[in-house]
């Protein structure tokens, strides 16, 4: 768009920024920061009493969603970190019930992978991480990606329940 090349435009703000001498560890960690824009904002907009809502009976509440997600993180981002996860995937599911309870341990969950994301450079983006991510090698920034995937898939699930709820979803009120 006849940009000079040390810019990039940020399709969630449209606006230039400078880029770095890791464009793609940059990248990874922009889109980390609007998926995790994105739950976070949701975890806060949603009434506690609409935690507990589910459009029907087989799948989880709104709650259990970002429950899952928190849970899930930990397993993605301890596979860049190279550690043993500290949490599985679906222990916060089973104890976090309120609304605080669920911010709280999605909170702790983000924290813990900023730690990840923030640590990455190319260079160490294509580091192969022997049996790290579900017992296969991988590239550190693999889980990474997958985390941000993971994120933006079950954001899309509560965009469903904010519009079933009536309500416009955080990055359509942006």
């Amino acid at each position: 768009i006849g940009l000079p090349s040390p810019f990039v435009i940020h399709a969630d703000q449209g606006t230039p920024s400078a880029s770095t001498s890791n464009p793609i560890s940059q990248a990874i960690r922009d889109t980390w920061e609007t998926a995790k824009r994105n739950m976070n904002e949701s975890a806060a907009q949603m009434p506690e009493a609409d935690y507990a809502f589910r459009p029907t009976d087989s799948v989880r509440t709104f709650g259990q969603i970002i429950a899952h997600v928190a849970g899930a993180s930990y397993v993605y981002c301890s596979a860049a970190r190279g550690e043993k996860s500290p949490h599985e995937e679906a222990d916060f599911e089973k104890t976090a019930k309120t609304k605080a309870e669920i911010v709280k341990v999605l909170n702790d969950s983000n924290a813990y992978c900023d730690a990840a994301y923030k640590a990455l450079t190319d260079k160490s983006a294509a580091e192969v991480v022997p049996g790290a991510f579900g017992g296969k090698d991988s590239g550190r920034a693999s889980p990474l990606m997958g985390n941000v995937g993971h994120f933006n898939e079950h954001y899309g699930n509560l965009v469903t329940y904010f519009r079933i709820k009536g309500m416009v979803p955080p990055s359509s009120r942006r």
